[in-house]
């Protein structure tokens, strides 16, 4: 069955309404009001950027949907997890900072933000995935397991492994913890770059299956035969020398993304926004972002995670391509699909595809104009 997936877009002619109240009269049409938040902690999931990226959503869109949370008597917080490569984000101090940097504190939002896996990365929860092929057990940042409501605030724009980032991806790789995430993009085992080791054993010392093993000139490596993939060694290395491999195929980690993205959503009142502007072709956890490859298109809401990511690939496609952009030339430009045009590589489709097959939605939409 078709969902329902509502549109509005950027045109506020009048003083009548700002872009934040039309968000809010998008989603009470969409039938946020429905769901019982009376008491309840909700969860908003969101990026908050990578310091130095422009294109992440401003503060302000948090507020709106952090305020119509407290007005139907909920508890809001603004969530996300610690990543897996070096930068702002990769514990929760730093990812504090960062957020508090691009402008997301509790007077810019009206709420408080919670890294929901905790401080290195490795407070999960073990969440089944109902008829999941490649995840049996997700591991998931505890606090996004906590709240009662879930709902996901993305900013949609391309990406450089997925193809595209959407609301699956805000949610099944965001919400993953470092141990999840590395799940997603590879076989689950972590490995060392040897130059950066500096021989502190502090891997050794936090990994409870003797994985770190050492050679003559105390460098480190890791026994993949003994290695569970928790991720606590890159957490802890302070060299950066431990990283994730990210040698999954394009296919797979989208199947993965949409796995992860069921067993947060399932068994509880969830809703879901995107919002289709400064549409840059990688993801917002680029310490820099590229000019947009189409003109801002509107805001979407839905119950439904994978109708939502459809219907704003629709809408996207249906536009123009900006001409300074990385697909407005050369081979690119000859690329009916922008997606594929950014990243020949990636296989977006995928996801959406396995997401409908596992029950986490479906792909036909009705689209209603407010």
């Amino acid at each position: 069955m078709a969902s329902k997936v509502y549109f509005a877009d950027f045109r506020c002619p009048t003083w009548r309404e700002n872009l934040p109240q039309k968000l809010a009269r998008l989603m009470m049409t969409a039938g946020f009001g429905d769901i019982d938040m009376d008491g309840k902690y909700v969860a908003i999931k969101m990026h908050f950027g990578e310091p130095g990226n422009m294109a992440y959503l401003r503060p302000n869109w948090a507020k709106t949907v952090a305020d119509l949370v407290k007005s139907q008597g909920g508890k809001p917080f603004l969530t996300d997890c610690n990543t897996l490569y070096i930068g702002g984000r990769k514990n929760a101090l730093d990812h504090l900072e960062s957020a508090y940097v691009n402008g997301f504190t509790p007077y810019s939002t009206g709420c408080h933000i919670i890294i929901a896996d905790g401080l290195k990365g490795n407070d999960e929860v073990s969440v089944p995935v109902e008829g999941g092929e490649y995840v049996k057990e997700a591991k998931i940042g505890r606090a996004v397991m906590d709240a009662d409501v879930f709902v996901s605030l993305t900013h949609f724009k391309g990406h450089e492994q997925a193809g595209f980032g959407g609301a699956l991806k805000n949610i099944g790789m965001g919400c993953g913890s470092r141990a999840g995430k590395m799940e997603q993009h590879n076989s689950g085992k972590p490995f060392v770059k040897q130059k950066k080791c500096v021989g502190c054993h502090a891997c050794a010392k936090i990994c409870a299956h003797g994985a770190p093993t050492f050679d003559a000139d105390n460098k480190a490596s890791i026994d993949t035969s003994k290695c569970v993939g928790c991720a606590r060694c890159l957490a802890v290395c302070p060299k950066d020398a431990i990283q994730c491999m990210y040698d999954e195929a394009p296919s797979i980690l989208n199947k993965k993304i949409a796995e992860y993205a069921k067993a947060v959503v399932d068994g509880r009142p969830c809703f879901h926004v995107s919002l289709v502007m400064d549409v840059s072709p990688n993801c917002d956890c680029h310490g820099e972002n590229d000019v947009p490859i189409v003109p801002n298109v509107g805001m979407f809401a839905s119950l439904d995670p994978v109708a939502l990511d459809q219907a704003c690939i629709d809408a996207v496609m249906a536009q123009p391509r900006i001409p300074a952009s990385v697909i407005g030339s050369g081979e690119a430009c000859s690329c009916t699909d922008y997606f594929k045009a950014a990243h020949p590589d990636t296989d977006w489709e995928s996801a959406l595809i396995h997401g409908e097959k596992i029950g986490l939605g479906s792909r036909e939409y009705e689209l209603v104009k407010i």
